[in-house]
């Protein structure tokens, strides 16, 4: 049986993991300046990269995602590296496969563009999966177990990534969107249109970052009342950030994730975690309160 096998066999016995937590405002801690893309350490500073995975494991996570959220040739064409998409989503994933080895599963991520497709924005449809394709091809040859698709606002984008993920190889895809506006993406989209049109192209489907962490559990119960069968992924924000003495500082406690990580399961999440602000210490209160795991889950 392969990883995605076993990753996907666990999930549909009805078994719950728990993510990671944040990327980018860890790396920051460990010394990434403000505007340099994360993606940049993979190529040239690998050792941080493994720091960073292994600090998640270390707290208990399941599972953990490449670092490769702005990995797509649009989002790396500003900081020179375009014509090596492939190359640093590779690097990402077996830096990743060195760290999770059995212990743990590798999600390669896969964030937005940062582009428009037509005719509000420049990208055709064809343009937008191919990029998709792209990425997802350097993070299957890497060594990841399973494909994130994750923080989309915009249902065609999120159509797009998918058809340049199933292009390019054949790993279970999770699809996540950022509902931040009232209950709704910043393109309008609704958790229950993401459950009955996204739903039936993936193999799960959840939401992540946001405003209110707390949300959280509503977005889920929307989307398992919309596709009872579907795989649900929660990884929401540690809340807003504000600005003190030039940082990022996030008000949500570890132990209010944890005490959201329960009610998040109850709510019918299978995958939990954390997104911006969320740290191992966080992760780490939220795999004791996950105990005991169901369904042949550590």
């Amino acid at each position: 049986m392969t990883r995605s096998e076993q990753f996907l066999g666990r999930l549909r016995a009805g078994g719950t993991m728990l993510a990671d937590g944040a990327t980018g405002t860890l790396l920051q801690s460990m010394g990434l300046e403000a505007g340099q893309a994360p993606e940049v350490w993979v190529l040239e500073k690998p050792e941080r990269i493994r720091a960073l995975y292994q600090s998640y494991v270390d707290a208990g996570s399941d599972l953990f995602l490449t670092c490769t959220f702005g990995g797509t040739r649009y989002r790396l064409e500003s900081h020179g590296l375009a014509e090596r998409v492939y190359e640093v989503n590779r690097r990402a994933g077996e830096l990743a496969r060195q760290v999770a080895g059995d212990d743990a599963f590798v999600g390669g991520d896969m964030g937005p563009t940062g582009q428009l497709l037509q005719p509000l924005g420049p990208l055709s449809p064809e343009e937008m999966t191919a990029a998709f394709a792209e990425q997802a091809a350097g993070l299957a040859a890497g060594g990841a177990d399973f494909l994130l698709i994750e923080t989309m606002s915009s249902l065609e984008e999120a159509q797009a990534a998918i058809a340049g993920a199933r292009q390019a190889s054949g790993l279970p895809i999770i699809c996540t969107f950022s509902f931040d506006t009232r209950g709704r993406t910043m393109m309008g989209t609704k958790p229950q249109q993401v459950a009955e049109t996204i739903g039936p192209l993936v193999e799960g489907i959840g939401a992540n970052c946001g405003k209110d962490p707390a949300e959280y559990v509503e977005f889920v119960q929307i989307m398992r009342q919309a596709a009872p069968e579907a795989i649900l992924w929660a990884k929401p924000n540690a809340g807003l950030p504000r600005v003190e003495a030039g940082q990022a500082v996030y008000d949500a406690t570890p132990e209010f994730m944890a005490d959201l990580a329960q009610r998040l399961r109850q709510a019918g999440a299978q995958v939990i975690g954390g997104c911006c602000g969320t740290t191992p210490a966080h992760i780490s209160a939220m795999n004791s309160a996950l105990q005991p795991r169901a369904s042949g889950d550590r």
